[in-house]
């Protein structure tokens, strides 16, 4: 099978097409033809060693000193079962599938074995297999950190980022759990974060980089755009600052008064999953897909998430759809 590499971190010139054997699933897992994967901010982080201030050291540690220690990258994926090892009763060759490796990632490739007990659920039926590998990393993040923020219906939540993947998630998944939701983000995009569902868009390029003479019970900051401190005029009583993306000092500014920051990475939970796949079926959910690329040009999606300025997922098509042969 073919699958993009990266052996050594740096540039998009240590991306490499090779020629790998093809896995073989085991007891519990499945094999599957993956038909559409994303590069997220996850990759780009990954590749390039450019974490958080403050992870650096502990990045090396977890994923490889000088270079991934698993050189596949990818952490979602939409694709084709395969073939199905013993003890796979949940799934048989033929079922269309979205699947969240996560920190583990593999999905770069035409094939990826994955355990039939982790998360995996059948596709959409209302998503093309595009749309539907960009349905993990997201909603996944956004479903966490609403539920460690202990989030109430009618809330007022403020979303930092709101055309990002994670926050064009956030605003439709705030949305849908009965929340008054505001997003912050450029000119260009306000019209797209409406559409998305937020009540409010505050266009950050105007000269304030926060809305003020408003006041929210959560705030999402999913692009590390402020700081807990910083934010502390703008919560009400016991309101919660979510540094999705923030510094490792973020993660010990843990309190002021009955304000409280939450951080730390979001859980790899297979039931979000299955929650995000009902939720797009039902018309609450659509992953937001900036643009989709041939699986000859992985550095050139690299590159593209690499600017910042991408809208919602960079989507990169592996294989043909069962519908297109």
């Amino acid at each position: 099978m073919r699958a993009w590499t990266c052996r050594r971190y740096g540039g998009t010139e240590h991306l490499q097409l090779e020629t790998l054997p093809r896995p073989l699933p085991k007891q519990n897992e499945v094999l599957v033809r993956v038909v559409a994967t994303t590069v997220s901010s996850a990759d780009w982080r990954l590749r390039t060693m450019s974490l958080p201030r403050g992870f650096g050291i502990f990045g090396r540690a977890a994923f490889g000193v000088f270079g991934p220690r698993q050189p596949i990258f990818g952490t979602e994926f939409s694709g084709v079962v395969e073939a199905v090892g013993p003890g796979v009763v949940s799934f048989a060759p033929g079922n269309e599938v979205v699947g969240f490796p996560g920190g583990a990632q593999g999905a770069h490739a035409e094939f990826l074995v994955f355990s039939a007990q982790k998360a995996l659920a059948l596709k959409p039926k209302s998503l093309s297999f595009e749309a539907a590998a960009a349905l993990c990393f997201g909603g996944t993040t956004a479903l966490h950190f609403l539920r460690i923020a202990q989030f109430r219906p009618g809330e007022r939540v403020l979303v930092l980022g709101a055309s990002g993947t994670v926050g064009s998630a956030f605003v439709q998944l705030a949305r849908a759990q009965g929340a008054f939701v505001t997003g912050t983000t450029s000119s260009g995009n306000v019209a797209l974060v409406t559409s998305l569902g937020a009540h409010e868009v505050f266009d950050y390029t105007q000269g304030e980089p926060l809305p003020r003479g408003k006041t929210f019970d959560i705030i999402a900051d999913t692009v590390g755009a402020s700081s807990f401190v910083k934010c502390l005029p703008l919560l009400n009583e016991h309101g919660r600052y979510l540094t999705i993306a923030g510094s490792l000092a973020e993660l010990f500014t843990l309190s002021r008064g009955t304000k409280k920051s939450r951080g730390g990475p979001a859980r790899e939970n297979p039931e979000d999953v299955r929650e995000l796949a009902r939720l797009a079926d039902e018309g609450a959910y659509m992953p937001l897909v900036d643009r989709v690329y041939p699986f000859s040009e992985m550095p050139a999606a690299h590159a593209h998430v690499a600017t910042g300025r991408k809208k919602g997922s960079v989507v990169v098509r592996v294989s043909q759809s069962p519908d297109n042969g």
